[in-house]
C-alpha cells in the first residue's frame, strides 16, 4: 500500500511557480497606481461612450433604418479583401458575409449598445476588467475589418485595463462592488483585501 502511494507521488508532475516581477506587481496590483488607470479609463471610456451615443441616436444604427449603417461598414470592409496584401483577410470577410450580414439589424443594436455600455462602465469604474475585455473584442473586430482610426490606441488601453482589473476601478465603483461580490476562484479576496483568516498565497495591497 505504501509503495503504491509512493509511486503515485512520484508520477505527479512538479508544479513550477514563476514569481511575478516587482514592476508588474506594483503597476497592476498596487492601488497607488489607481490614478493612472483612472486617466486611462476616462480616455478610453469617453471614446467608447461617444461612439455608442452617436449610434444610439442615429436611425441608420438604431431605429427604423437599423442595420443600414453597419451594412455600409461591412460593404466597405469587403472591398478591402482584394490585392496581394488585402487589408481584410478572406476568413474574416466570410464571417462578415455569412454571420454578421444576415443578422445585420440585430448586430447593429448589439454594436451600438455595446459601445455605449463599455464606455459607461469604464467611466464609472464598474466591472472594469469585463468592460475592457469586451472593448478588446470590438477593437479587434474593427481592426480585422480594416478600420484603423483610434482603434490601435483604444485596444492598447483596454488591454492594460484588463491586466490591471484588480485596481483599475479602485477610484470608482469597483472599490465597493467587487469586494462585495467576490471572485469565483477566490471568494472575498477581490483587491486582495482580507476577509477572515490570512492566506499565504495572497499579499495585501498597499494603500
Amino acid at each position: 500500500m505504501r509503495s503504491t502511494e509512493r509511486k503515485d507521488k512520484m508520477e505527479q508532475p512538479e508544479v513550477v511557480h514563476i514569481s511575478e516581477s516587482p514592476f508588474s506587481r506594483a503597476l497592476f496590483g498596487n492601488v497607488r497606481w489607481a490614478w493612472l488607470w483612472l486617466l486611462t479609463r476616462l480616455a478610453v471610456g469617453y471614446l467608447w461612450i461617444h461612439a455608442g451615443w452617436g449610434k444610439l441616436h442615429n436611425p441608420a444604427w438604431v431605429g427604423a433604418n437599423a442595420g443600414t449603417g453597419l451594412n455600409g461598414f461591412i460593404q466597405g470592409a469587403l472591398q478591402k479583401t482584394g490585392g496581394a496584401y488585402p487589408q481584410v483577410q478572406s476568413w474574416y470577410a466570410w464571417f462578415l458575409s455569412n454571420v454578421v450580414q444576415p443578422n445585420v439589424r440585430i448586430m447593429s443594436y448589439v454594436v451600438s449598445l455595446g459601445e455605449f455600455l463599455v464606455g459607461l462602465a469604464l467611466i464609472l469604474g464598474i466591472f472594469v476588467g469585463i468592460a475592457a475585455f469586451f472593448g478588446v473584442v470590438m477593437n479587434v473586430n474593427y481592426l480585422l475589418a480594416g478600420s484603423i482610426s483610434m482603434n490601435p490606441l483604444m485596444l492598447l488601453g483596454a488591454i492594460l485595463l484588463a491586466l490591471a482589473w484588480r485596481t483599475a476601478g479602485w477610484i470608482g465603483l469597483d472599490r465597493w462592488v467587487l469586494p462585495a461580490l467576490g471572485t469565483p476562484w477566490s471568494p472575498g479576496y477581490v483587491f486582495h483585501i482580507r476577509h477572515g483568516s490570512p492566506r499565504k498565497d495572497h499579499e495585501p495591497l498597499s494603500a
